[in-house]
């Protein structure tokens, strides 16, 4: 029997599962998804602000319920200051074709503010069929 070279799958060897843990941990510091999103705003729990950060007329077409929007180029130190320091942004763009989320989360890095990345962004929220406002 031939000796068949390792799939691409198997080429790289997984990572031992005590760093799994430790990367996988970490991801989800930096980023929640439309089903966490959308539970927490059923439930009622807004612990977090939601930012839509694409341009106002994308915002116009549909967005996450209670959604606020501030397109990431706008996030500067001045337009925050209605939030309380220790909030937490949710932070959403178009969809995994669209960088805006990542600007967005730069920008609130850098002015000290905590965020995170919600995967999908209303691509993934339409997806799941979740109304929008």
């Amino acid at each position: 029997m031939p000796i068949l070279s390792p799939s691409h799958v198997t080429g790289t060897p997984a990572a031992d599962p005590a760093l799994a843990l430790e990367h996988f941990e970490r991801l989800l510091a930096f980023e929640t998804d439309c089903s966490d999103v959308h539970a927490a705003i059923e439930a009622g729990q807004r612990d977090f602000v939601v930012l839509d950060v694409r341009s106002p007329e994308a915002y116009a077409t549909g967005h996450v319920p209670g959604a606020i929007n501030l397109p990431h180029a706008r996030i500067v130190e001045r337009n925050l200051e209605p939030f309380p320091s220790e909030a937490l942004f949710v932070v959403y763009c178009s969809g995994t074709h669209c960088n805006g989320a990542d600007r967005a989360a730069v920008r609130l890095s850098r002015v000290g503010r905590k965020v995170k990345k919600m995967l999908g962004g209303m691509a993934g929220w339409r997806y799941e069929g979740y109304a929008m406002e």
